[in-house]
């Protein structure tokens, strides 16, 4: 019988260059998607896929994060006075209970591998989950629940995959296909950022994981990679054929919040989703869409 998988490890300790000067003062991962921050998202997903316990990899700048996930008594009590009642269970029901949380530091951004090799002594001998906040999965059943649920019967290693364009291979790491059942693959290897004409197939990995803890000895050699950097991907293709390995196509949409266009799509996403705010953001695009279509041949005949 395969083990339970209750600890995940999220990574957080990027600097979020790419959005600055939004997260010059403040962690990328609170970014808010409506009116959640990123690394909410993440915390809830792997709750409701069963998670036990939460293992943020932090760096320097990173408080923020861990005061959203503590409790705050002042708050509390004012939301209380005033009666708030919905806002209160907002700012509290999210919250691991006491003693689920745990944090340690990458003191150097040496890459995704070693952010996860420093959470080996907090981890044990037992599988994990690794979820990156900057890849917010929109589905009906949660994408760490999904895997999960699918790990059942398989054990070993699980990636969440997705197919891509084939001109951005180079953005992700790349698996080899074998068997292939439509949600369940087999694979035979993984690529690291391969260009197309290196690129085993165009079927990418993305940030959800179920790993074997022995990916901590081959993450504990130390090996750069791309980038100069210690990355998973180059740990888990030395694992390939040592015990079950496989990538799940989930059910839902991912958005690539690591990037501007990302963002602001998983934004609008998103609120399309909420009850008492679809209808008025419907009919806030609708209404760029008209006014976007009104404007282009005025421009056309300006030019003229």
């Amino acid at each position: 019988m395969n083990k339970r998988v209750r600890k995940a490890i999220f990574p957080v300790g990027g600097m979020g260059t790419r959005f600055l000067p939004a997260t010059k003062a403040m962690p990328k991962e609170m970014l808010p998607v409506v009116d959640k921050p990123l690394i909410q998202y993440a915390v809830e997903e792997a709750k409701a896929a069963g998670i036990e316990e939460f293992i943020f990899v932090t760096g320097r700048g990173k408080t923020a994060i861990e005061d959203h996930f503590d409790y705050s008594g002042e708050l509390v009590e004012a939301l209380r006075a005033r009666g708030k009642n919905d806002e209160l269970k907002a700012a509290t029901e999210y919250l691991p209970a006491p003693g689920q949380v745990a944090y340690t530091r990458q003191q150097e951004p040496l890459g995704l591998g070693h952010a996860i090799w420093c959470a080996r002594n907090l981890v044990g001998d037992e599988p994990f989950a690794v979820l990156l906040a900057d890849d917010l999965i929109l589905s009906e059943t949660p994408c760490l629940k999904q895997m999960i649920e699918a790990y059942g019967g398989t054990g070993g290693n699980m990636l969440a995959v997705m197919e891509v364009a084939p001109a951005d291979t180079v953005h992700y790491g790349i698996v080899d296909i074998g068997r292939d059942d439509g949600r369940l693959v087999e694979l035979r290897g993984l690529v690291e950022k391969p260009a197309l004409e290196a690129a085993p197939s165009t079927l990418a990995i993305v940030g959800r994981y179920i790993l074997e803890p022995e990916v901590f000895d081959r993450l504990g050699r130390q090996e750069r990679g791309v980038d100069g950097e210690i990355q998973l991907t180059d740990a888990l293709a030395q694992m390939i054929g040592r015990s079950p390995f496989h990538g799940f196509r989930f059910e839902g949409r991912r958005f690539d919040c690591g990037n501007k266009a990302g963002f602001l799509e998983a934004n609008i996403a998103f609120a399309l989703e909420r009850p008492g705010l679809s209808e008025e953001v419907r009919d806030m695009l609708r209404r760029y869409v008209a006014e976007g279509a009104t404007a282009e041949p005025e421009s056309e005949l300006a030019e003229i």
